[in-house]
C-alpha cells in the first residue's frame, strides 16, 4: 500500500512540475537546520550530533531527492554549534560500523578543530555499534561512554575491492589493457593481482592501520601490550573495552547527557538540543532523523543489505564489514 501512496505522489509531482513551478512535497537538505529543544529550560546548551551509519562523503541518492552525506550534514551541525556561545558540550552519539578512512579522518579533523575553536567538551555515546571508524571519531572526545551491550573495536584498516575474474571466465570475457607504467592498472578488478602489487597494497594498509593505532595510543594512553591486542582489529564488548581502556566508562544516553553538562559546568536543567529541519510530535534523544524521512532518504524499493554492500566503492575503509549492510 505505501509503495503505491508513492508512485501516487511522484505521479502527481512530476504532473505539477510540467504545469507550474515546483513545488516540493517533502523537507530535504535543501530546507536549513533549525534548533530544537529536547530537555532542560536554563541557560546553556548541550548538542546531540548523530553519528549513524556508514561514515562515508558521498550523497546519498534517493527518488525523489538527494541527502547530504554523513561528513556534510555533521559539519553542517558543528559549524552552526561554533556561532552559539551558549554551546559549551557537544554528545557524538554514534552508531557506526565506520566507512572510507579520508571520510572518518575529516570527521576526526572537524571534531578537534571544533574543540580547539570553541573550547567547548565532546562526550562520545556508543549506541549498537561504535567499530573502527565508529571509534575513531570518538577519539577526540573528552570522556566515552559505552552503552551496556555495545560493541566497538575492530582498530584497523581493509581494502575492499570488487573481483571478477572467475565471472570473466565462464563467460568468456576479457579485457585489453595497455599501460604506461608496471604499477598503472594495479588493483585492477578483471585480474589477478600478482605478489609485488599484494605487497604494495598490504604496506599501505599497514601505513594507514599504523596512523589509527597511534592515534588510539595518543588519545587513550594505553600501554603498548594492550596495543598489541587492540592491532588485532577484534571487535569487544562494552566491559572488555572499558577494562582494555578504549573507554570511559558504561552507561546509558541519559548518564552520557549529564557527564556532559558536568564537563561543561552547565546547570543540570540546560537545554539539550538538536539540529533537525523537521519538527517531531513528541520528540527525544533517541530520535536520530534530521528529516521526516530520516537520513536514507526515499527509495521506492528497499535492497536493505545488498544495497549497503553494493555503495561501498573500491577503497580503503575504516570498517567493520561483518556488520557494515545493517548500517
Amino acid at each position: 500500500m505505501r509503495i503505491y501512496f508513492m508512485i501516487i505522489l511522484m505521479a502527481i509531482a512530476v504532473i505539477v512540475n510540467g504545469c507550474v513551478a515546483p513545488m516540493k512535497l517533502f523537507t530535504d537538505a535543501s530546507d536549513p537546520l533549525q534548533e530544537f529543544t529536547l530537555q532542560g529550560k536554563e541557560k546553556g546548551k548541550v548538542l546531540i550530533i548523530p553519528v549513524r551509519g556508514i561514515i562515508s562523503d558521498n550523497t546519498k541518492k534517493g527518488v525523489l531527492r538527494d541527502m547530504p552525506s554523513m561528513v556534510q550534514e555533521i559539519v553542517s551541525q558543528l559549524r552552526i554549534a561554533e556561532k552559539d556561545e551558549e554551546i559549551r558540550a557537544v554528545l557524538l552519539k554514534i552508531d557506526s560500523p565506520g566507512g572510507s578512512t579520508t571520510a572518518t579522518d575529516i570527521l576526526y579533523h572537524e571534531i578537534m578543530v571544533f574543540k580547539k575553536r570553541t573550547g567547548a567538551k565532546v562526550v562520545a555515546a556508543m549506541m549498537d555499534i561504535a567499530a573502527s571508524g565508529g571509534y575513531y571519531v570518538s577519539l577526540p572526545s573528552d570522556l566515552i561512554i559505552a552503552h551496556p551491550t555495545s560493541i566497538t573495536g575492530s582498530i584497523g584498516v581493509i581494502f575492499l575491492r570488487p573481483k571478477v575474474t572467475d565471472l570473466m571466465g565462464k563467460i568468456g570475457l576479457d579485457i585489453e589493457v595497455i599501460k604506461s607504467g608496471q604499477n598503472k592498472d594495479m588493483g585492477f578488478p578483471f585480474r589477478e593481482s600478482t605478489e609485488e602489487e599484494q605487497k604494495i597494497f598490504q604496506d599501505l594498509i599497514n601505513e594507514l592501520g599504523g596512523r589509527f593505532i597511534n592515534l588510539v595510543a595518543k588519545h587513550r594512553k594505553i600501554d603498548q601490550n594492550i596495543l598489541s591486542n587492540i592491532s588485532s582489529a577484534r571487535v569487544y564488548l562494552a566491559k572488555e573495552a572499558l577494562q582494555l581502556g578504549l573507554v570511559d566508562e558504561i552507561g546509558y544516553l541519559n548518564d552520557a547527557i549529564m557527564q556532559a553538562k558536568e564537563l561543561a559546568g552547565l546547570n543540570e536543567d540546560c537545554k539539550v538540543i538538536v539540529y533537525r529541519r523537521t519538527r517531531y510530535p513528541n520528540d527525544n534523544i533517541y530520535n536520530t532523523s534530521t528529516t521526516r524521512l530520516g537520513s536514507q532518504g526515499l527509495s521506492l524499493i528497499d535492497l536493505g543489505v545488498l544495497d549497503s554492500v553494493t555503495s561501498l566503492r573500491t577503497g580503503f575503509y575504516y570498517l567493520w564489514p561483518s556488520i557494515a549492510g545493517n548500517k
